[in-house]
């Protein structure tokens, strides 16, 4: 009795350190993964020779056109610019609504961070881009990701932004490394919809005082 009470003891400790041993790596793997969604062309341009992309380790097929449902007048009647217009993201719903005053614009659940928290507070749009290559996360591990023409990305703190999402359609669950993941077709509509507006056959805008961007509430 003794001898296995002993043997039992021995084996519990091992199964408690590897377990402990497994939560100390996962941190320290999670706090080396940069946040955000690291954007890395400046083009705006949709690139059709790009035909790989690389998610959780799997290989996906990224879309062989810019989505895109919107005409000329859509875009600048959507543009119309009001001083009401604002975003909520909700945490812990993972659902996104645009406002407009008391108005509800479009509402639509997304993916917020799962290996950085997306972070809360008010911020304002800086930076859109129609579409852009990104990568991040650690190579040789289920965080790297390759992703090019992401589409729609809307950039409201640093590398934290909204986007458009072909990749998965997990959306009501936290799935990305810090950034709002959103159909595309709604990633769409806002990035016509929101501040700084995006001036005429160009690709990129960035706020300015005199085209300053759309509020973003980042909430629990």
């Amino acid at each position: 009795m003794r001898l296995g009470t002993s043997l039992l003891l021995v084996i519990s400790g091992v199964v408690i350190s590897v377990f402990i041993l497994h939560l100390t790596f996962s941190s320290y793997t999670r706090s080396q993964i940069p946040a955000g969604c690291t954007s890395i062309t400046d083009s705006g341009e949709f690139d059709p020779t790009q035909t790989v992309a690389f998610w959780q380790n799997q290989l996906v097929d990224p879309p062989s056109n810019l989505y895109a449902s919107l005409t000329d007048t859509d875009q600048r009647v959507l543009g119309q610019s009001t001083a009401g217009k604002w975003i909520e993201i909700d945490l812990s719903e993972q659902k996104m609504t645009a406002r407009d005053g008391d108005s509800v614009f479009l509402e639509s659940p997304i993916s917020s961070g799962l290996w950085n928290k997306t972070p809360k507070g008010e911020y304002r749009i800086w930076y859109k881009i129609r579409s852009t290559k990104m990568e991040g996360g650690i190579p040789g591990t289920k965080s790297y990701y390759f992703l090019p023409n992401v589409p729609y990305a809307m950039f409201f703190n640093g590398d934290y932004g909204i986007h458009g999402t072909y990749w998965h359609s997990n959306f009501g669950q936290p799935m990305s490394h810090g950034c709002v993941n959103s159909p595309t077709p709604i990633a769409e509509k806002l990035f016509y919809w929101t501040d700084p507006q995006l001036p005429a056959g160009k690709k990129i805008v960035r706020a300015t005082s005199d085209n300053p961007g759309t509020l973003v509430v980042v909430h629990e």
